[in-house]
């Protein structure tokens, strides 16, 4: 049980760095980016093989991420360029990712457990380090004019464009971070697990999606800082919700995926139904404040009152 527990917060602060890029693009930008499912596997396809070659891990670690940052340009430019919708931008770069990271690969699947990895360092010294120095960093670039002009863009692009900055700039921008970091985040999941596969990225943005969601409904989103916080803790959750649920005897593990959904189901509804429940108790309430202050020698018309 403890082991399942420590493996979970393990994953999900690797998988955090994933679950900020989405939230680049899922809430700071309003991009349907899909591209995720294909990004993912790009860095953990270039750190498997350059690893398997001898190359020193950081490095490798360091050229999965700017793999993602170039398929996340790729969907930039295909949607602010090529004027492709962005949701189709992201699903065209997703199918065309798959054919890459196969030829990348050169086959199914490459196995590093033999190689040196940068878990090497002690994996609870080395990942909560790491996923500080990259939350601290990007948190950072978002209070910069650049990430400044980023999250506006995200709230309202035709006032930013109005106030001369170039929105097609930050939108690539952003959509290249956002998969860097899903990238790097492969990289580092593919060096924990020993191996990358073709198969490794599908499902990720819906995982993504729900570490957001549960992050922002538990710890809440009042700033920037408090929000990529939340998004954190919100993998971690998820990670731990997922291990506790595969414990239960009558789960398998192919049910990972509906468990997922059923949890971004339930973190989707229950904020809503939250506050619904609390607005109807405060019109109850009011309105029981109302009929107590009024008299009842008002009622009905009575002027001499």
């Amino acid at each position: 049980m403890l082991s399942s527990f420590l493996g979970a917060i393990e994953l999900g602060l690797l998988y955090a760095l994933m679950a900020l890029g989405v939230y680049i693009t899922y809430r700071i930008l309003d991009f349907p980016d899909l591209t995720v499912d294909g990004s993912f596997t790009t860095g953990g396809a270039i750190a498997a093989v350059m690893i398997s070659h001898g190359y020193n891990a950081w490095f490798a670690s360091l050229a999965g991420f700017l793999g993602g940052v170039a398929a996340g340009a790729c969907t930039g430019l295909l949607h602010t360029k090529g004027k492709i919708n962005g949701l189709l931008s992201g699903i065209l770069m997703m199918i065309a990712l798959y054919s890459i990271n196969m030829r990348i690969l050169g086959k199914p699947n490459v196995a590093i457990m033999d190689e040196n990895t940068v878990f090497n360092i002690n994996p609870w010294i080395l990942i909560p380090l790491f996923v500080i120095i990259v939350l601290l960093l990007m948190n950072w670039f978002l209070h910069t004019d650049l990430g400044l002009a980023l999250r506006a863009t995200g709230d309202n692009d035709r006032m930013i464009r109005s106030l001369g900055a170039n929105t097609d700039t930050t939108k690539i921008v952003g959509v290249s971070l956002a998969n860097g970091l899903v990238a790097l985040s492969g990289a580092l999941i593919t060096q924990l697990s020993g191996f990358a596969d073709s198969s490794m990225g599908i499902g990720m943005i819906v995982i993504g999606l729900a570490s957001v969601i549960i992050g922002e409904a538990i710890f809440g989103a009042r700033n920037v800082i408090h929000a990529t916080i939340a998004v954190v803790l919100g993998s971690v959750v998820y990670r731990i919700v997922v291990a506790f649920a595969l414990r239960v005897e009558w789960l398998d593990a192919s049910d990972l995926k509906l468990i997922t959904a059923i949890i971004v189901i339930f973190a989707l509804v229950f904020p809503s139904a939250s506050r619904a429940i609390k607005q109807k108790k405060l019109a109850k309430r009011r309105t029981a404040e109302l009929t107590g202050v009024i008299p009842k020698s008002t009622a009905g018309g009575d002027l001499h009152a």
